[in-house]
Formats: structure tokens, sequence, C-alpha cells
């Protein structure tokens, strides 16, 4: 494996909805035996609803407002993986904090693939439009340079099979580790 002590804070995954960043953080965070946040997920036990519910009741404003926040007080932890909502990339605070208190790798995929993977998954509120690839290429072209600029790492998550992605990024991991 790699060293987690040579990668200052914790490990960050930022990219679009669908991108793998929870299947992948919860595997990398067992493989290394470290604890896993899911942001999407800490705001939805914060809040006791669902993110849609979130969104349908405070807009996307304020479903934001909530992630900043989250996000203000998970990377005050130490030593753990966490999933960012794909959206979080969008206030230059997040990035900033996200940069600055952990290793942040971006798993891009193109939005054909994301499309496949999350088509039918109702929890996406973004999502629930007459054309939900346009939607997804609209995200793509707004958020792509968000994510690059806020990244330490690139990685192409377009694999079908998580194994592959999660073998390469394990790759670059400990290629990155002794670079340090």
């Amino acid at each position: 494996m790699f060293d987690m002590n040579k990668i200052t804070g914790n490990l960050i995954l930022v990219g679009l909805m669908g991108a793998g960043k929870t299947t992948l953080g919860k595997q990398l965070a067992n493989k290394l035996q470290l604890e896993f946040y899911d942001s999407d997920q800490v705001i939805c036990e914060r809040t006791g609803v669902s993110i849609p519910t979130i969104f349908e009741l405070e807009g996307e404003t304020g479903f934001r407002q909530r992630e900043k926040t989250i996000i203000s007080e998970l990377v005050q932890l130490q030593n753990i993986i966490i999933a960012t909502g794909g959206g979080t990339v969008l206030h230059e605070e997040n990035r900033d904090k996200l940069k600055e208190n952990g290793f942040v790798i971006y798993l891009h995929a193109l939005p054909e693939i994301l499309l496949s993977r999350i088509q039918h998954d109702k929890n996406r509120p973004l999502l629930q439009v007459k054309d939900p690839m346009l939607k997804l290429q609209q995200l793509y072209t707004q958020r792509d340079r968000l994510y690059r600029a806020t990244a330490h790492l690139v990685i192409e998550a377009n694999d079908s099979c998580t194994s592959e992605t999660m073998t390469r990024l394990c790759a670059l991991l400990r290629q990155q580790t002794n670079q340090q």
C-alpha cells in the first residue's frame, strides 16, 4: 500500500454526481482503516430529511449554505476520507478549505457515463428535469475547471468497474507518497 502519513491532512474526493465519490471513498476508507464521511449524508443526518426535500423547501441556495457549514466542520477533522457533494466546489471558500485541509482527488467522468450510472436515481434533484443529459453537460462545463483547480490529483473514473478505478487510485496515491 502506501504511507498515509505522507499525505497531509485528509483525502477528499470531488467530482460530479455519479463519479463514484461515495463508493470509492468507502472502499478506500476500509482499505486504509480510516473514517469515511459523505458530506451529503451528513447533511441528511443533521436535518433528518433527504436532499430532494431540502431543495424543495430551501432551494439550492439553502442547500449550498448547509453544505458550506458541513464542509467547514469536516475539514477540521484529521485523517479521514471525505466524499463531497458535486456542487461543493461552486463556492470559493469551500475550494480553499478543501485544498488547505487535505489531498483533493478529482474523480473525472464524462456526462454520458455519469447519466448511465444515475439516470434512475430520484435522489438527484438537479437531474429532475426534462433533459437530464443536457443538464449534466451544463454541470460538467460549469464545474470541470473548478474540480481541476481544486484537485491535487485527477483520476479518470469512466470505468464501469470501480475496482479498476480503485486500483489506479491506489497506484497514483502510492506514487504521490513516494515523491514526497
